[in-house]
């Protein structure tokens, strides 16, 4: 297989929720699809409060923020990569006013000022897929190098 052009599906990170794979390698990039805070196996969102009868009472965008790093850092390691080959992350709130002291306190634990600081876009939009039992918060779209390029071509 060219695996200088190629998709890659996690074996360890949530399961894809659609038709899309965690992630494509094209030449030394990596971009990964959405990735979302469930952990693999489970229908859970991690830090989500719901009632008796299932529907989401309030969540905690830390534990998703948290969860869905995790699942970052899965794919880019099965992908041949790794955290510090992060070169662009894209961010997508559903609440930028309740959430973003939290988010920026948290996101600077995880890419600190640095060499290897990754660019970053940070959306609001009015909802985000339900990645299992109840509606998610937070969702990081990533493109990464590969750490061990593919030799070039002479």
């Amino acid at each position: 297989m060219d695996h200088a052009n190629q998709n890659i599906n996690s074996a360890n990170a949530a399961q894809a929720l659609g038709a899309y794979s965690h992630a494509r390698r094209v030449g030394d990039l990596l971009f990964l699809a959405g990735v979302g805070p469930r952990v693999r196996g489970s229908k859970q969102i991690p830090g989500a409060k719901v009632d008796a009868a299932g529907n989401l009472v309030d969540y905690d965008i830390e534990a998703e923020m948290r969860s869905c790093f995790e699942n970052v850092r899965t794919i880019l390691e099965e992908a041949g990569s790794n955290w510090e080959n992060i070169v662009d992350v894209t961010v997508f709130l559903t609440n930028m006013k309740r959430d973003w002291q939290t988010y920026n306190r948290v996101y600077s634990e995880y890419f600190p000022p640095g060499s290897s600081q990754p660019t970053r876009t940070t959306c609001e939009i009015s909802a985000l897929p339900q990645g299992g039992d109840t509606s998610i918060h937070f969702e990081v779209k990533i493109i990464a190098t590969v750490a061990n390029p593919s030799p070039t071509a002479s």
